[in-house]
């Protein structure tokens, strides 16, 4: 049976409250074992896993870590599952961990216990795990997968932080032109029509947006709600995620970093995987999964499928239009000098350096294009408003 977290309120000798967590494959165990340690339990409750997706991804990395010096140290994984899930304070994560170690007691494999919480690891960190027990590099690859997690977090904080100026600029921008277009503008647009004039067409549009936005707002809020509903059904479809990531890799800045990363995952899970003694079709597919993005993917699998009917790597290569050029003939060349996991390697750091050059600088990216803008839907709004008013100038001259 699997063992789970259970949380616990009790009373000690001395009559205070007290909670904590204990681990235990059913309630009964789990109320024995609080017995056991002096206390006299109140409530004893099993900590829901579905509640661990919103474990951070810091908190990924330090276990991670954690496991790679473990098992590095000769200790079995699930040993090495448990003595971290012991020491785990977060109960979500020790509830996942502890979860994990009692599906590989029972003997399933360490990616397979992985894969029951998906929604936590993340099916790049799983594939990639897959590939580390098929090579025998688990212990090499635990460390690739806590320095790239830490990578993602810095990555994601270095975004954050780029976009933040841009959010709230557009936000505020958002609020005031809707004020403009759905108040002002057509107190003016009424204005100038009872003095005769003839309204601009830019005016009378946005005179009837503005009464729309007023008098249906509801139906542009209930537009909204559907289409974020609507795309993340999109996404749990292998089609609908590849349609999202086709669109997100049209906009050029979030196009440079999506590549950036998926290539350099995909390079690093390659480049470890032949290393470790797997064979070429084997670890471009587990490569290809470890990279997380569906196009990607969907070309890696082309080009195992012209690897399998006998095309060498490089001529596999030259039909993927995902993979730069740079790294397509740095791939080409390995496979030439029988050098394939050093190029790899080399791949790998270089994409994780134009990365983290890219992130850095998307403010200075993203900062003209917003200027251009904001500056465009002033100008609409400034000449829906002061259009009319010159027609009626000349009007009453």
């Amino acid at each position: 049976m699997s063992a789970l977290t259970y949380a616990y309120h009790a009373v000690d000798n001395h009559g205070s409250r007290c909670k904590g967590t204990a681990t235990a494959t059913s309630e009964a165990e789990a109320y024995r074992r609080v017995a056991a340690m002096g206390l006299i339990p109140l409530t004893i409750k099993p900590v829901t896993l579905g509640r661990a997706r919103k474990i951070k991804l810091k908190e990924i990395a330090h276990f991670t870590s954690q496991l790679g010096v473990l098992i590095g140290a000769r200790i079995s994984i699930s040993d090495g599952l448990v003595a971290i899930g012991d020491q785990e304070p977060d109960p979500r994560l020790r509830a996942v961990i502890m979860d994990v170690a009692s599906r590989i007691e029972s003997g399933q494999s360490l990616a397979d216990s992985m894969d029951a919480h998906r929604t936590v690891f993340g099916s790049m960190y799983i594939e990639t795990i897959r590939a580390a027990e098929k090579s025998g590099s688990l212990v090499k690859v635990l460390e690739y997968l806590a320095e790239s997690l830490d990578r993602s977090q810095e990555t994601a904080a270095q975004v954050k932080g780029a976009l933040m100026y841009p959010a709230c600029a557009i936000g505020a921008m958002t609020v005031g032109v809707t004020f403009l277009v759905g108040y002002i503008v057509p107190k003016f647009a009424a204005m100038y029509e009872s003095r005769g004039v003839e309204l601009p067409l830019i005016t009378q549009y946005l005179q009837h947006l503005g009464l729309s936005v007023r008098n249906f707002w509801w139906l542009y809020l209930m537009v909204i709600v559907a289409a974020v509903f609507g795309i993340r059904a999109m996404w749990k479809t292998p089609a609908g995620q590849q349609r999202i990531d086709r669109f997100l890799h049209r906009i050029p800045a979030i196009k440079s970093v999506l590549v950036g990363l998926s290539v350099s995952r995909f390079a690093r899970v390659f480049g470890i995987s032949l290393g470790s003694g797997l064979g070429l079709i084997e670890a471009i597919e587990l490569a290809g999964r470890a990279s997380g993005r569906p196009l990607l993917i969907a070309e890696v699998n082309h080009m195992a499928t012209r690897i399998r009917s006998g095309s060498q790597l490089t001529q596999a290569l030259s039909t993927c239009t995902y993979l730069p050029s740079f790294a397509k003939r740095m791939l080409s060349a390995g496979e030439h000098s029988g050098e394939l996991p050093q190029m790899c390697t080399l791949v790998a750091k270089h994409f994780e350096r134009e990365t983290s050059y890219t992130t850095k600088n998307l403010a200075t990216i993203i900062e003209p294009i917003l200027v251009i803008g904001i500056a465009l839907i002033v100008l609409i709004v400034a000449l829906a408003i002061f259009l009319p008013m010159w027609n009626m100038v000349n009007l009453v001259k």
